[in-house]
């Protein structure tokens, strides 16, 4: 195998890994950050505050994502912009919901299966931050 071969899959690997971080934190996030805001009292419903839900529950997930980005040593740039792929959903998916096209329930579906292919995008947007 020569050094270049080596070096890009290196960098494929490395961009995988990050990837998967990214999805490990916002998890986390998600989880621990509702616990605690759910034992104090402070969740929504998902049927009743739909948007309030999806709303607190996108930072719950940016708060994992951005506190394990920093760590690993990423700047605010490309953090704040990984964070915006869990809001981003809500732009058209806000409108729908008004209108009732869809659901509560749809719309944390929906937004959930969007959040993944944005953070791809977000991580390609700046592929040499995320494959060392």
């Amino acid at each position: 195998m020569t050094s270049t071969t080596s070096d890009t899959r290196s960098r494929r690997l490395g961009f995988i890994r990050h990837y998967i971080e990214m999805i490990i934190a916002m998890f986390a996030g998600m989880i621990l950050l509702g616990l605690l805001l759910g034992a104090a009292g402070l969740g929504f419903s998902h049927e009743r505050d739909p948007e309030l839900a999806y709303l607190l529950m996108a930072f719950d997930m940016s708060v994992g994502m951005a506190a394990w980005m920093r760590y690993r040593g990423h700047g605010w740039a490309p953090t704040l912009e990984m964070c915006g792929a869990m809001f981003a959903p809500a732009l058209p998916l806000f409108p729908l919901l008004w209108l009732y096209v869809v659901d509560g329930e749809s719309l944390m579906v929906i937004a959930h299966v969007a959040m993944f292919p944005l953070m791809l995008v977000a991580m390609l947007w700046r592929r040499d931050e995320y494959a060392h």
